[in-house]
């Protein structure tokens, strides 16, 4: 019962250019905002690939499912040589994730796996996807990666802004089992 971007400060604060990632992304979502009703949003922060990334996801309660409306990520990768392609690679890497977060799984039949390469796990359409908004930040001491980096927060930025719509915790993927994505 503790917020989730005062918890990541307080855990943070003796690393400068994490704590900025976490206030960076809660800055550019206005975390702690009152939403209407039908609406949350969700957090999530990692050191992934040698990069701080904290993302925030909101979501929407609708007729037809849950509606990803809008992620906010930021991220510090020590110095950006190229914040196109690091732009890219993050949003890219959140589709990923959350897609895997969504729907994909891994399944087996008759001791066999039964998908057998990338067209048998789908990604989420562009309908799907929310709008995404990024941030570059160079405040640590050393170049990190871009490349996975917006893969691994999404799947908990989704399930924790689920728990802030429904009340509802789940803890395993794919999220689908258990909710209904529009």
């Amino acid at each position: 019962k503790v917020d989730p971007v005062e918890m990541r400060r307080k855990l943070m604060a003796d690393f400068p250019a994490a704590l900025a990632v976490v206030n960076k992304v809660a800055e550019m979502s206005s975390w702690g905002e009152k939403l209407p009703a039908g609406k949350a949003k969700g957090f999530a922060f990692t050191l992934s690939f040698g990069s701080w990334v904290g993302q925030v996801i909101q979501v929407a309660d609708t007729p037809s499912g849950v509606k990803l409306e809008k992620m906010w990520i930021a991220v510090d990768v020590g110095t950006a040589i190229d914040p196109g392609i690091i732009e890219t690679q993050m949003t890219g890497g959140a589709v990923y994730g959350l897609s895997a977060a969504m729907g994909q799984e891994i399944t087996f039949k008759d001791g066999m796996v039964e998908q057998s390469n990338f067209h048998d796990f789908d990604a989420m359409r562009i309908w799907q996807a929310p709008q995404f908004e990024v941030a570059i930040l160079e405040n640590f001491h050393r170049m990190g990666g871009v490349g996975e980096v917006g893969v691994p927060p999404a799947a908990p930025a989704l399930a924790n802004a689920i728990f802030a719509l429904n009340g509802k915790r789940i803890r395993s993927l794919p999220l689908s089992r258990e909710v209904k994505f529009a």
